[in-house]
């Protein structure tokens, strides 16, 4: 199927079963994504097959986890949760007892997939920990600015308080759970990445399970909440499309490189309860699927998206900085608009009713930079991944003051559910 094939389709009425939202306004998504699309892909556009199958993953949540919950409510959610608590933390082994459904979900999730490399997540691991706060500039800048771009997603977070939630407080939040997937053996079966991507997986279905029951929720127009193809396309920010925006910001990445983080990557994908057929195993794959995807869920924000984009846009002038706050939090907003249009441009910095900047000035300024230092790190890779490390905790550090507890403040949106 050519992408002419695509727009003539989204003039015609919705499939039958698949979601009205689904490339709903596909000319707006194929003008945004374009350079993805035109410069790695040469407009690789979707199959029939492929299409349909990302249109009907708009159906579909996350069903183990979406039992575990039911299971959970029947008996006293707050027991339940207690009890995943303490399997999480300490082994289902820890309780005498264990329900069946409890032992059922980590039996699968103690024992590593048959194709998990350790020594590949560690290298992809490695690999971010080195990149310092170059890295925080993508998945921000790039992927969660972009992403305000998919109005249908965009409903789940103004129905679950986002817009009342100041962005900093989400930023250092989804920040976090990316440096504890991302430390030194974070996703062994104790390690930090691997029990907040299951506390995040929890809390995802306790969303959907809230959102879906009220009334504003129209499940022909935009599927399941935190369905499956909006989940996929969150993941893969932190895969193909960290690659591709650090390459592009000069950082020199190998293809050894890549594949270390797309397994990392992949790994996190599969803790979170997303589907194989939408875990890319290689980052062309994870290129191509990125795009289909933005196909399907670009659309046109509604006051809700502008809302949240220039929240983030203007959060740099709420971070606590010890001295010349007002110059640094100035200059920061600026950085940041500036990558903002170096990934998005300016039919994605329009299309989410942000300030106009058509040079970026950052990028430009940062890449004989990261290009020298990612050459210079390969002949001392533990170093520099200790000190982009600390570089990147104390970026989170800056966001609000103080360390971020992953899914904390989260967990107050479904204590009622």
């Amino acid at each position: 199927m050519d992408l002419d094939t695509l727009l003539d389709q989204a003039q015609a009425l919705p499939a039958p079963g698949i979601p009205a939202r689904h490339g709903q306004e596909l000319k707006r998504a194929r003008r945004i994504s374009a350079r993805l699309g035109k410069v790695l892909l040469r407009n690789s556009a979707p199959t029939e097959a492929e299409w349909t199958m990302l249109g009907q993953a708009l159906l579909r949540g996350d069903a183990e986890m979406d039992d575990l919950v039911d299971w959970m409510a029947s008996g006293g959610l707050g027991e339940g949760r207690a009890l995943f608590e303490q399997a999480l933390e300490h082994g289902i082994d820890s309780l005498a007892d264990a329900p069946r459904p409890l032992r059922a979900f980590f039996a699968r999730y103690d024992v590593p997939p048959a194709w998990l490399d350790m020594a590949q997540l560690e290298r992809g691991a490695q690999i971010a920990r080195m990149q310092g706060n170059m890295g925080s500039y993508i998945l921000r800048d790039g992927a969660l600015m972009g992403g305000y771009q998919a109005p249908g997603f965009n409903k789940v977070l103004v129905m679950t308080g986002a817009l009342s939630k100041g962005p900093s407080k989400r930023l250092a939040e989804t920040s976090q759970w990316w440096l504890n997937c991302t430390d030194a053996g974070g996703m062994a079966r104790f390690g930090a990445g691997f029990k907040s991507t299951l506390r995040v997986r929890l809390i995802h279905a306790l969303v959907r399970r809230h959102v879906a029951t009220t009334a504003d929720w129209d499940v022909a127009q935009d599927g399941i909440p935190l369905n499956q193809l909006d989940m996929a396309a969150t993941q893969l920010a932190f895969g193909p499309v960290y690659l591709v925006g650090a390459r592009t910001l000069g950082i020199v990445l190998t293809k050894r490189d890549g594949a270390a983080v797309m397994h990392l990557m992949r790994y996190a994908g599969y803790l979170m309860g997303i589907e194989d057929a939408l875990l890319p195993t290689s980052e062309k794959q994870g290129q191509r699927m990125i795009y289909h995807m933005l196909l399907s869920v670009v659309g046109r924000p509604d006051a809700a998206g502008h809302t949240l984009a220039m929240s983030l846009a203007d959060e740099p002038l709420d971070r606590p900085y010890p001295n010349f706050a007002q110059a640094r939090a100035w200059i920061a907003r600026e950085a940041h608009l500036s990558v903002n249009v170096f990934f998005l441009g300016l039919p994605g910095m329009e299309n989410l009713g942000l300030p106009r900047r058509y040079i970026p000035w950052f990028p430009l300024v940062t890449m004989p930079f990261n290009f020298v230092r990612s050459v210079v790190s390969r002949f001392a890779p533990e170093r520099f991944a200790r000190s982009g490390r600390q570089a990147q905790k104390a970026w989170v550090h800056s966001l609000t003051g103080a360390r971020q507890k992953v899914g904390g403040a989260a967990t107050k949106i479904v204590e009622a559910v």
